[in-house]
């Protein structure tokens, strides 16, 4: 009994010495366990955030909307949430994203700065003006910010606030070009020339400045005042001969003034300066060609074609200036040139796509059907299977009847992009179309069925589908279906109102039909011969004969001039 006794008592003691061990060791396990969990929470983490960055957002926004739930006080998370949310156009609870972040971390600038975006974007400019105006109480050096309030209080015709903004401005980062030039446009707006002219000049006393100095010259040509202009584009140029605004407002005073023998003079040594770019020689033919008056442009023609040929001499092999003298060639009709300088621009850039494309786009202009798909073929060897190619050859073969090429180019386009529908789709339609073309009904509604099976709504190959079928009398119901989808997506289209409306006159439902072919009229069907002579029938038939031969002579007369 004693031996027992004793042994209980050892067992006893044991097990309370035990007991702080185990209890020890499941705190542990738990602490450990938190730990694997943020581990994990951080992982997942850093793997959303390469998801977002690669454009996966759903698969990015799954994760973080996960992550903000099981640990809402993370900013992080709710920031990265908030991005996945921005980009998928949720701005509401892309907002209420931001926000969060921003609350729990109040001096993390990027959180405040995303969340006016937002708010910007949702519109409310009151809400971001004063996120803004807090984000400047904790962050007073970041310009940027400024600037954007600058941009919202003129947006609001706030133009004291605007300028008290650009004032603050001034007194954290000191005068500047841009600073100065914003006030002054402040000013404009506020139809105060007198007070913002003053200021540039107070500026130019101070600094050197070519920008203000042409910009007191661009004042004075608004007020034509061309002498005093001169003058400061003259100082503007002292400082830096190549500075372009200068060169071209001094120009422009002289054109403005009629001396044109001194605009062309300027213009000449702006075309043969090297240090200036040639973006900002293109941008200037370009910009005559928009505003100059025609009949200007007209009367000095070979002077304005010195300065185009001086600028591609300059720039043989440039892309844009090659490009901008063939559409000015084009412009004042020198086709021959204009087709010259093109290729030229294809040749001399062949791994641009957008030299290719715009030449074959003038031979299609000018159409040289046969120049298109020789030049497309072969730009084919350049860019193989380029679907926009392609579909400017087929144009071509279309132009010339010539369908079979068609359904093998668009065979081409299926074959090298299987999964990409924008291209399939319309490449079924057009196998559908050409195969309709060659009499081939069962391929061609094979087809506009494939097509249907990728877009059951696809408003193109349900109307010639439909009409088709109208062609045959056969299965009228199935093409009314189809038809009536056209017009629900497209109601003023009057080749799908006109498909419609015949298909209804076949089904014997006249009245209906005239219904859809009056709103037809009122959206260019007057411009069908087609359209108007199948309106001629349905009123026939409802015994409006007077009416219906009126549209049947304009109808016969359309046919002539086509």
């Amino acid at each position: 009994m004693i031996k027992v006794y004793f042994r209980n008592i050892i067992l006893i003691a044991l097990i309370f010495l035990a007991m702080p061990t185990m209890v020890f060791s499941q705190e542990n396990k738990d602490s450990i366990s938190k730990k694997e969990n943020k581990i994990k929470a951080e992982n997942s983490y850093i793997h959303a955030v390469q998801l977002l960055n690669m454009g996966y957002l759903e698969d990015a926004s799954k994760t973080f909307n996960s992550l903000v739930k099981t640990y809402p006080d993370e900013d992080a998370y709710w920031y990265y949430d908030g991005l996945c949310k921005l980009y998928q156009k949720d701005v509401t609870g892309a907002a209420d994203c931001f926000k969060e972040a921003a609350r729990l971390d109040p001096k993390n600038y990027w959180y405040r700065d995303r969340l006016a975006y937002t708010y910007s974007a949702m519109g409310d400019d009151d809400l971001t003006i004063s996120t803004y105006e807090k984000i400047l109480e904790d962050f007073p050096k970041k310009t940027n910010v400024y600037y954007s309030l600058v941009n919202l209080y003129l947006h609001k015709g706030q133009y004291d606030k605007a300028v008290q903004a650009m004032t603050q401005i001034e007194n954290n980062f000191g005068k500047s070009d841009i600073i100065t030039t914003t006030e002054y446009d402040i000013l404009m707006q506020q139809k105060k020339p007198e007070e913002a002219l003053k200021l540039l000049k107070d500026y130019v006393e101070e600094y050197s400045s070519p920008q203000v100095l042409t910009m007191i010259g661009d004042h004075y040509i608004s007020q034509d005042n061309d002498s005093l202009a001169i003058g400061y584009y003259d100082e503007a140029l002292s400082l830096d001969s190549s500075f372009t605004p200068a060169i071209l407002g001094k120009a422009e005073s002289y054109r403005i003034s009629r001396n044109y023998d001194s605009y062309f003079e300027i213009l000449q040594k702006f075309m043969g300066q090297a240090d200036v770019p040639a973006m900002s020689k293109n941008q200037y033919i370009t910009a005559m060609m928009q505003h100059l008056d025609p009949f200007f442009i007209q009367k000095n023609r070979s002077r304005i074609d010195s300065l185009v040929d001086m600028n591609v001499a300059q720039y043989p092999t440039d892309s844009t200036t090659l490009n901008t003298a063939g559409l000015y060639y084009f412009r004042t009709e020198r086709q021959d040139k204009a087709k010259e300088l093109m290729r030229k621009n294809m040749v001399e850039n062949p791994k641009s796509i957008s030299a290719t494309g715009t030449y074959l786009q003038l031979l299609s202009v000018l159409e040289d059907y046969d120049g298109m798909i020789a030049e497309g073929n072969e730009a084919l060897n350049r860019f193989p299977n380029n679907s926009d190619l392609l579909q400017m050859i087929n144009y071509a073969y279309y132009n010339k009847k010539d369908y079979k090429s068609i359904i093998n180019n668009c065979k081409q386009i299926i074959k090298a992009y299987p999964s990409d529908t924008s291209l399939t789709l319309p490449a079924y339609s057009s196998m559908g179309d050409s195969y309709h073309e060659l009499n081939d009904e069962k391929n061609a509604f094979k087809c506009y069925d494939t097509a249907l099976k990728i877009n059951p709504n696809y408003a193109p190959v349900l109307n010639n589908y439909a009409y088709y079928l109208s062609l045959k009398k056969k299965k009228l119901s199935k093409a009314a279906q189809m038809s009536k989808k056209t017009i629900d997506q497209e109601p003023d289209n009057p080749t799908y109102l006109d498909t419609y409306a015949w298909i209804l006159h076949l089904q014997g439902k006249d009245s209906e039909a005239k219904t859809y072919f009056k709103h037809a009229m009122l959206y260019g069907g007057k411009e069908s011969s087609v359209i108007m002579k199948h309106y001629a029938v349905v009123l026939e038939a409802l015994g409006e004969n007077d009416l219906a031969k009126v549209y049947r002579s304009q109808a016969e007369e359309l046919e002539k001039q086509e």
